[in-house]
C-alpha cells in the first residue's frame, strides 16, 4: 500500500492529530540527487582517488542523496540483480522510495520530542524558587527601596505570580 493510500485511510478515520504526513516529507527536502555506484567511483578518480578495480555491477547499484531543509543528509539505494533487467528510472525512484522511508523516523523522533516538551510543565516551582530567591543588583530598586547588597527576591511577587511572569516570558506569547 502506497503512503498515498494510507494517507487517505488516516484521513477517512479522522486521525488527524499531531503526526508526519507525506507531504511534510516532501515539504523537508531541500534537493536530491541520483547516481550509480559507477559514477561515484569515476567521480572519486577524477579527485585523485584510485578505485579499486573495476566491476561492471556498480552500474547497477543506484544511489539517492536526500538533503533536508536542516541540512541533514538521508540516502537510499537500489541494486538490481539482473543486468538485463536494470532501468535507471525504477532505479532512482526504489532508491528515493528508500531514502523518504528514513525521514519518517527522523520526523517521527522530531515530532515526539516536541510533544513531550509540551506535556512538561513550562514552569517549575524549582525555577519561581530560583527566580524568587534572585540577587538583586544594587541599581534596581524592586520596590522602591534603594537597592541593598546581598538582598535577594521581592515582595511585589508571590510564588504564584512570579510563576505566570515566567509562563508569559518563557512560552514566547
Amino acid at each position: 500500500m502506497s503512503d498515498a493510500h494510507i494517507e487517505q485511510e488516516i484521513q477517512a478515520k479522522g486521525l488527524t492529530a499531531a503526526r508526519v504526513t507525506p507531504s511534510a516529507i516532501e515539504a523537508n527536502i531541500a534537493s536530491e540527487f541520483y547516481f550509480t555506484a559507477t559514477e561515484g567511483v569515476l567521480g572519486a578518480s577524477e579527485m585523485g582517488t584510485a578505485p579499486a578495480g573495476q566491476a561492471k555491477s556498480l552500474d547497477l547499484l543506484t544511489f539517492c542523496v536526500l538533503v533536508l531543509q536542516n541540512g541533514f543528509v538521508v540516502t537510499g539505494e537500489s541494486a538490481c540483480a539482473s543486468p538485463e533487467n536494470f532501468d535507471a528510472e525504477i532505479g532512482r525512484k526504489i532508491a528515493r522510495q528508500n531514502a523518504v522511508q528514513k525521514i519518517w523516523a527522523l520526523m517521527g523522533y522530531e515530532l515526539r520530542t516536541k510533544l513531550a516538551r509540551l506535556a512538561e510543565p513550562l514552569v517549575t516551582d524549582e525555577m519561581v524558587s530560583r527566580f524568587l530567591r534572585w540577587p538583586v543588583p544594587a541599581n534596581v530598586h524592586p520596590d522602591g527601596t534603594p537597592g541593598q547588597p546581598g538582598r535577594i527576591g521581592t515582595n511585589l511577587l508571590d510564588a504564584p505570580t512570579a510563576r505566570q511572569m515566567l509562563e508569559q516570558v518563557l512560552s514566547g506569547a
